[in-house]
């Protein structure tokens, strides 16, 4: 299949790539930089120049392909508004294209801001609804088109996507702990996160392109539930300092913009996921990841 993929050079859309290449697909990749544009050119992926703002570039590569991969993100914390706008921009565009073809759309999310008191499950809505929204609607966006002819599929991803050279939630909570001398976990730690290696990652957004049913929203998690005080531990040791508790008044101080998430709970089953698509995830844990020096080389 010629897939178009956009966040092609990110960090989990990387990985994707190499999934996709290895299993036979041919891949175009979208790319905004000449440095993005010549790592996808060393693994010998056809590039598509654009970013998220270029509807015209992303209107062509979902046309010309016979699968999409939606994994690019502005991820402007500074202006969310702006991120939501591009969003549904973004994949209203690329459905648009797909209308009427019955070819995959897979399309990303997260897990926060689901549900509350429970780990989230496959078959629960995402109450982001509309351009004012979270991602601008778009998960919700892009299911409204299974009824149109696309095969859309919803993949949303445990907060720690994790491995060597990650640079997300995790190397945030380093760089804290490095900061202060000491790995912090707010209040008594009992928050959970949801965790999947990238590797498994990539092999479900694989299968999700190859056999998801239109309109399936697939959890990519393969830890339901790691408590926040062992992420700490796991980086103390690995670090080599102390791990205590940090006062949640004090919490902003000591993590910086990762304190939201880190004092959340942000869980997910995956059962359902499994199940459909025999997905078994096999790559380490985050706390195994964490010990073997993934975050601290």
């Amino acid at each position: 299949m010629r897939v178009f993929v956009t966040g092609a050079s990110g960090w989990i859309g990387s990985a994707a790539v190499d999934e996709l290449v290895g299993a036979g697909h041919e891949v175009v990749g979208l790319a905004r930089s000449d440095g993005s544009a010549a790592a996808l050119e060393e693994k010998g992926v056809e590039v598509a120049r654009g970013d998220l703002d270029d509807l015209d570039s992303l209107r062509v590569g979902a046309s010309g392909a016979g699968g999409v991969v939606h994994l690019a993100n502005k991820h402007d914390w500074a202006n969310p508004a702006e991120s939501d706008r591009a969003e549904r921009a973004a994949v209203r565009t690329m459905a648009d294209a797909l209308e009427g073809t019955g070819r995959p759309f897979v399309v990303a999310n997260a897990l926060s801001g689901l549900v509350e008191g429970r780990p989230v499950v496959e078959t629960d809505p995402s109450p982001a609804v509309g351009p004012g929204s979270d991602r601008g609607g778009s998960e919700n966006l892009a299911l409204d088109y299974a009824a149109r002819g696309v095969r859309t599929v919803i993949a949303r991803f445990a907060p720690s996507v994790h491995g060597a050279g990650d640079w997300g939630f995790v190397t945030w909570l380093v760089e804290a702990a490095r900061r202060a001398g000491f790995s912090g976990y707010i209040g008594d730690g009992s928050t959970v996160w949801s965790a999947v290696h990238r590797s498994d990652a990539a092999r479900l957004i694989r299968l999700g392109l190859e056999k998801a049913p239109a309109g399936s929203r697939l959890h990519v998690v393969a830890e339901e539930a790691v408590t926040t005080r062992a992420i700490a531990k796991a980086i103390g040791r690995a670090l080599g300092v102390p791990v205590g508790s940090v006062d949640p008044g004090d919490a902003s101080a000591h993590f910086g913009i990762v304190t939201g998430f880190f004092g959340t709970d942000l869980t997910a089953t995956s059962a359902i996921t499994r199940r459909t698509l025999g997905w078994t995830p096999s790559g380490p844990t985050l706390v195994a990841d964490i010990a073997a020096g993934a975050y601290t080389p």
